[in-house]
């Protein structure tokens, strides 16, 4: 469908993963178009690179257009879907556009429940830092990236995500699998159908495979892949040792050299990575792994990271305020806020407490998992819990998130939970309980990330009185 330039439509085209579809779909040559309900900011830079975007909605936009797509917030009822539909226009969802993309590079996935993102990014950091020229399609923005999605010479890195099963959509010479994971049952019904789904991605890819040992159930596949594997466990082929957290950092030694070579006899390089936790050392390994299965010089991928500046929503520090700080992040599955908030303290942290503040994300997901989140929050002294966020899923009765915070009560009957659904009460009961010294970390993937700047200006209006 690709092979030609078309006359391409994107309907909500301002998300993260449909705009950066625009750039690539752009960057190929082909005449693109996108709309959207509201104007952002990601629309101008669209407009910036000469894509046409409408606000509103209009049926009329897809008038001659040869293919459209959306984003999966998008109801099939939108006018210009049903618009494309009524005039035998061939409407594609992410899955597919991404499935008629791939073949026309050698791609290489980056699938799992947790670590795509930071994955993908520290693999297209290494892959730029050998100048092999590759492509990459993020779903966050990155400060060392000139944009979140390109369309390069040869390699074309790209997040395979099981959400929409894009990784079995997609034509891959090259694959990554971080971990497995209880999500999207939606989707793929069952832990085993998720499984099942990685397995036939890691089956159908012609070419390298890069999984994590740690990971039991990945573990699995690895070997009835013959896959390359990497870990802290001493069965990886890529592994870290010695590793020290501290100052916001990591600090190991990465070895190679197979599993049954001798320690001593390994080939090793020291690694400084400028991210918290020992998931990010695990999602280095990953990249680390597949760049030198594509050539890369193990000390130029170690380079590479060497001041990475992080992506968009992994820990990133949004203010500091009365010597407080506020610091939001992407987390939304008990493994992932798990990780994040064991993170928040490492052998050099001070913070007087760790305030984790929670907004569940999907009705289906809270239905289905939302004891799943009783142990997630250990690590913090203060757990918030918010109303759901419903991602454009349909609300359930007797499905809110309160069920999140009975969970923890059940598990934990001496932590400190609080309830508070409502975003004004939210912000008025963070910004007044966040005292000096106190960490604040907002996790979520909903609109939980405008939480920071909320609070912060509550903070000024209550320092002043209001």
């Amino acid at each position: 469908m690709l092979a030609t330039p078309r006359r391409v439509h994107i309907v909500g085209v301002g998300g993260p993963g449909t705009s950066a579809i625009a750039i690539i779909l752009a960057e190929m040559g082909h005449r693109v178009s996108g709309s959207d309900m509201h104007e952002s900011k990601v629309l101008e830079q669209l407009r910036d690179r000469g894509i046409t975007v409408n606000v509103p909605h209009r049926a009329d936009v897809v008038d001659r257009c040869d293919v459209v797509t959306s984003s999966a917030a998008v109801p099939q009822s939108n006018i210009e879907l049903r618009a494309a539909s009524e005039e035998g226009i061939a409407v594609l969802t992410r899955a597919e556009m991404l499935g008629a993309i791939t073949p026309h590079a050698r791609t290489v996935a980056v699938a799992g429940t947790h670590g795509k993102t930071t994955t993908t990014t520290l693999l297209t950091l290494m892959l730029r830092a050998a100048q092999l020229d590759p492509g990459w399609l993020i779903g966050a923005d990155v400060q060392q990236l000139p944009a979140s999605a390109h369309w390069g010479a040869d390699l074309f890195v790209l997040e395979a995500d099981e959400s929409d099963s894009s990784h079995l959509a997609i034509t891959a010479q090259a694959a990554i699998l971080t971990n497995i994971d209880l999500d999207h049952l939606d989707e793929h019904g069952s832990l085993a159908g998720i499984t099942a789904s990685f397995d036939a991605m890691l089956a159908a890819t012609d070419g390298p495979l890069v999984v994590c040992v740690d990971d039991p159930a990945a573990a699995a596949l690895a070997a009835s892949h013959d896959a390359i594997t990497y870990g802290t466990s001493p069965a990886a082929t890529v592994r870290a040792t010695d590793v020290r957290l501290s100052n916001g950092a990591a600090d190991f030694v990465v070895r190679w050299g197979g599993v049954a070579q001798a320690e001593a006899t390994s080939s090793n390089i020291a690694v400084h990575l400028p991210l918290r936790g020992l998931h990010n050392v695990r999602n280095f390994l990953a990249a680390f792994a597949m760049a030198q299965a594509l050539g890369v010089a193990p000390a130029t991928a170690a380079a590479a990271i060497s001041n990475f500046a992080g992506v968009h929503r992994r820990f990133q520090v949004r203010a500091t305020h009365n010597d407080a700080t506020f610091v939001d992040d992407y987390a939304h599955l008990p493994a992932e806020i798990a990780a994040v908030l064991t993170a928040a303290r490492d052998e050099s942290d001070t913070w007087r407490r760790v305030v984790a503040v929670f907004q569940p994300n999907r009705f289906h997901r809270m239905a289905s998992m939302s004891d799943d989140y009783r142990d997630a929050f250990v690590a913090a002294d203060v757990v918030v819990i918010t109303e759901i966020y419903a991602s454009g899923t349909e609300p359930i009765a007797g499905v809110t998130g309160e069920l999140v915070v009975d969970a923890i009560r059940r598990a934990h009957p001496g932590a400190r939970v609080e309830w508070v659904p409502q975003r004004d009460q939210l912000i008025d009961f963070v910004a007044r309980e966040v005292g000096p010294g106190d960490l604040c970390i907002s996790m979520g993937c909903g609109d939980i990330e405008s939480l920071p700047d909320e609070v912060v200006a509550r903070r000024e209006e209550l320092s002043r009185g209001r």
